[in-house]
């Protein structure tokens, strides 16, 4: 069966030149709950006209409903997957295992596509999710070809890959930098893009800085018949706040190379690798970048970081060098051969030598502290004569338009030129209002464990031993077995143990000393990172832990839950936070796994947890464990950064500083200030809460912070120099006007 190539649709112009080139199926979103709020996306009555159009030309249309929503939006959310379930797209792609809980069992029509924002990168999550009705899943971005063939012979399920645009430096449904610099979640569609950003490394002086987290663009289209051989279903391509002539020119040559794939024959198909190669030259993106797909399992190559590089597109044109006039008439002259790599990325981006700015083009404004960049499309371009420049050559210089603050050494750059405008026919013939829908008013039902589960559940409690019970009290996570040692100078309820590779190793070394708790004080807690390579090893080491007398575990991701079946005793397994359960349906879906304790997310708000949890629900509030203290892990990188980068601390531009921790399993980056509630832990006792976590998987822990910080949490005294993260006020939003951070104007 042929593969799909599916094109991004973020505006009915980008639909037109995607239908054009053509893109078998697109992928769009409506207004609200998808990861692209800042692009255009569709309203009702476009959305289904362009459904009638493309049902009509024999292509696919999937919406996005792929973040996590708030229970207190779970009647809107339903209202739309009823809207949904009528008008009849093709699929819907989900992040939220809520949206996915609310559709099977409210709206079983609709055919359901899981989002890279789940966090699904082995075969174990792919079986899980084919059991709960998913039919294709849209995998992590980190996996090599080695995995995506070994999930391929493990599965019936349809596979997705992405095969070209932008990349994310963290695996994607695990970030929270954006949210925690001003609840911007990206699992909300609302990013801005810290990864992007110019940083300056230890804080010290401003030459020492770069855009050390910023990723080259992906570009497989020379491993499309790799892809094709392995089992692939669709090739997908990133976009959805790109311009329709960038989706036009991606989709012309990945259409092309799949057709010659179709066709067959290796030269013919090699020849439209390499023309399709240079339609590519044109897209006005980034450097590129084959990612992980040829490193077997494990990235030892970081040549898709380039701290030179900044977070933009295009071609660069230069730094301006002075400027004239003021509003519609303000001018910037600008040269070429001016940007300074470290500090503006010019020299990582394409010279634009032999291309002459002229009005019509866009450009990109990027101001040279990074504080923030803009799009603008030129009203005025001419070349600057040899007087004007200083004696610089005229015709490296030029005089363009530009939007009031910008100025001098700030940085411009090409992103698109007026003649690759290309006029495509388009797919929404007229604006479809007449006869349109739109989401209704309905109220979402309660959703609930089914009563035969909970019985099971029921049945399976009373089998387990004592040793499996999560008592009520204070819990403390460590990163690593030195930890444990100080944590036992004010001893915890229970105690948390990541599992790595190293902790892994000690743990299960016969000749190692005691540890300062019995196993049956331990829980394992899993990494959210769960790729295809690490499934062996992991069940492996479960199995023998598990032999020891380690009987409680934290998951972290779905397909976690897999690993724990073949014990003829259940482990007693806790719903990490990394699981998301931020509204009670996706709550009643992880506690249909078997869960028996469930971790509030870290993004989450006193309010919406709440609600979530409400006293009259099926799943009591005591079995919730409640983080008050943690250093939130804003990257989860899969790669040891320790490669190309020696320092341990970087500061932004607002002098916040940050951490970088690296491991040969990954890399996280954590903030100096620690989120934490301890101060609420009597009023959350008062509203039913009984089990609390305090995470100390940060920096070194130190027996004075730990015993101080102990003393805090039993008497309820607040932490200085801390961050509440989004605990008072929540997620974003338009109606909350507060801006806790200055990057909110970066445009793409």
């Amino acid at each position: 069966m042929p593969c799909e190539l599916l094109a991004p649709a973020g505006s009915p112009e980008a639909l037109d030149a995607a239908i054009g080139e053509g893109a078998d199926a697109v992928y769009l979103g409506l207004k609200n709950f998808n990861a692209r709020m800042r692009s255009v996306n569709f309203t009702y009555p476009q959305f289904e006209a362009a459904l009638r159009s493309l049902r009509r030309m024999g292509k696919k249309c999937y919406v996005t409903v792929n973040t996590v929503f708030e229970q207190r939006e779970a009647d809107r959310v339903y209202q739309l997957l009823k809207y949904l379930s009528v008008v009849g797209p093709d699929a819907l792609i989900v992040q939220d295992f809520g949206v996915l809980s609310m559709a099977r069992s409210e709206f079983p029509r609709l055919k359901l596509h899981a989002s890279t924002q789940m966090n699904i990168a082995s075969g174990r999550g792919v079986n899980a999710l084919s059991r709960h009705g998913v039919s294709r899943v849209v995998l992590s971005r980190e996996l090599s070809l080695d995995e995506l063939k070994s999930m391929r012979s493990g599965t019936n399920m349809e596979l997705e890959v992405f095969v070209h645009g932008a990349l994310c430096v963290s695996a994607s449904g695990l970030c929270l930098f954006s949210s925690y610099l001003g609840g911007k979640s990206a699992n909300r569609g609302m990013c801005t893009q810290a990864c992007r950003r110019l940083y300056n490394c230890d804080g010290t002086a401003p030459n020492d800085s770069g855009y050390f987290f910023s990723p080259a663009d992906l570009q497989l289209l020379e491993q499309l018949p790799a892809l094709a051989a392995a089992g692939i279903n669709a090739f997908k391509i990133e976009g959805r706040m790109k311009s329709a002539d960038y989706v036009g020119a991606v989709v012309s040559a990945y259409r092309l190379v799949l057709d010659a794939i179709n066709a067959g024959g290796e030269e013919n198909i090699q020849q439209c690798v390499e023309k399709g190669k240079n339609i590519l030259q044109s897209d006005f993106a980034r450097s590129k970048t084959q990612f992980y797909f040829d490193a077997g399992g494990g990235k030892k190559t970081l040549d898709w970081l380039n701290p030179a590089q900044d977070g933009g597109t295009g071609i660069s044109l230069g730094q301006i060098q002075k400027t004239q006039g003021a509003g519609a008439d303000r001018r910037a002259l600008v040269c070429r051969g001016t940007s300074a790599g470290g500090s503006g990325g010019g020299a990582a981006h394409a010279s634009a030598a032999g291309i002459t700015p002229a009005a019509g083009d866009s450009i990109r404004l990027h101001r040279s502290d990074d504080s923030g960049r803009v799009s603008h499309k030129l009203s005025y371009a001419a070349a600057a004569n040899s007087a004007e420049t200083g004696g610089e050559a005229a015709g490296g210089c030029f005089w363009l338009s530009i939007p009031d603050g910008f100025g001098k050494g700030d940085y411009v750059y090409l992103i698109q030129t007026r003649a690759m405008s290309r006029r495509y026919r388009p797919v929404i013939t007229h604006d479809g209002s007449k006869g349109s829908r739109s989401p209704g008013f309905d109220k979402a039902p309660l959703p609930g464990i089914a009563a035969p589960q909970k019985e099971k559940a029921a049945q399976k409690s009373r089998k387990r031993d004592k040793d499996t019970v999560f008592p009520e009290g204070l819990y403390v996570a460590v990163s690593n077995i030195n930890d444990l040692y100080i944590v036992q100078s004010s001893r915890p309820t229970r105690v948390m143990l990541n599992l790595t590779r190293k902790t892994a190793q000690y743990l299960l070394d016969e000749d190692r000393p005691p540890l300062p708790f019995k196993p049956a004080e331990i829980i394992i807690v899993l990494d959210p990172y769960f790729p295809q390579a690490a499934e062996e090893p992991l069940l492996d080491r479960i199995g023998r832990l598990v032999d020891l007398g380690y009987r409680q575990f934290m998951a972290n991701n779905l397909g976690h839950f897999s690993l724990f079946r073949s014990f003829d005793q259940k482990p007693g397994i806790i719903a990490g936070p990394w699981l998301y359960m931020f509204n009670s349906w996706a709550l009643s879906f992880i506690a249909s796994t078997g869960a028996d304790g469930f971790v509030s997310p870290l993004e989450n708000n006193r309010q919406n947890l709440e609600r979530t949890w409400p006293q009259t629900s099926g799943i009591s509030r005591s079995s919730v464990f409640v983080p008050v203290f943690a250093w939130p892990s804003l990257f989860r990188i899969r790669a040891d950064l320790s490669a190309a980068y020696d320092f341990g601390t970087f500061s932004d531009n607002r002098d916040e500083i940050f951490s970088l921790v690296t491991d040969p399993d990954g890399s996280t980056v954590i903030p100096q200030k620690p989120f934490a509630i301890t101060d609420k832990i009597s009023f959350l006792k008062e509203a039913g809460f009984r089990r609390f976590i305090i995470d100390l998987g940060g920096p070194p822990l130190k027996k004075k912070d730990y015993r101080d910080l102990m003393r805090a949490a039993e008497s309820g005294a607040p932490l200085p120099h801390i961050s509440r993260f989004n605990w008072k006020d929540g997620f974003y939003s338009k109606e909350n006007t507060k801006e806790s951070t200055n990057y909110a104007n970066i445009n793409e």
